[in-house]
């Protein structure tokens, strides 16, 4: 098996078809705001451009109301859940079709007791490291060992996040073994614009890794 690859912060239908040509799983668009957020006009130019590929829009403050009136809009697949997210948020969006991945931030082993509530209601659990005054990874690396205890813990399809380029992605796989490596600072020339060159390496260097999964 191959693990699969969510091209994140994409702002661009150009940037979301050359991740889709490349073989992307999913793609995510930021609401969560940041210098990859985009509107929900700029979030359906993404998802036509994505042409069937799963786009899942990234949320952290938003009501789930609000959730589901710019999912609709903007057509989107699903939601990954940044910030104060309960289960019953969780169950609500998937009663109306949603995919939920919920986001777990680590910085130490506590934090592992995050898990097993993450796991309900939630059809993949998204693992990152926690860094003080960032909603995401920032471009930080998550401590592998964290990672794969994270691993051994879930029964649910793990997403690894955080400072993923394709230098490292290999031992990333090769230590965590996630269902699913998310990768957004690691494949740009800016924030918010992808680099055809780099997310082709990164696709080459996840698919190396299918022979020793």
């Amino acid at each position: 098996m191959v693990a699969k690859i969510k091209f994140c912060g994409i702002m661009r239908p150009g940037d979301a078809l050359v991740a889709v040509e490349a073989g992307a799983g999913y793609l995510g668009v930021v609401f969560a705001g940041g210098p990859r957020a985009v509107s929900i006009v700029g979030a359906k130019e993404v998802v036509r451009a994505a042409a069937g590929v799963p786009v899942l829009g990234v949320f952290a403050t938003q009501s789930p109301d609000e959730i589901l009136r710019i999912g609709e809009k903007a057509d989107l697949w699903g939601a990954q859940l940044h910030g104060p997210y309960s289960r019953a948020d969780a169950a609500r969006l998937r009663t109306h079709g949603f995919e939920v991945w919920r986001v777990v931030r680590m910085a130490d082993p506590s934090d592992l007791d995050l898990l097993g509530d993450a796991e309900l209601d939630s059809d993949a659990v998204l693992v990152e490291p926690r860094v003080p005054h960032a909603l995401g990874g920032a471009g930080v690396s998550l401590d592998l060992e964290l990672g794969r205890r994270a691993r051994g813990r879930l029964a649910t399809p793990m997403a690894l996040a955080g400072g993923l380029t394709p230098e490292n992605v290999g031992q990333a796989l090769a230590e965590v073994r996630p269902d699913i490596v998310d990768v957004s600072s690691g494949v740009e020339r800016r924030p918010g614009i992808k680099d055809p060159n780099t997310i082709a390496r990164f696709v080459e260097a996840v698919f190396a890794h299918r022979s020793v999964i």
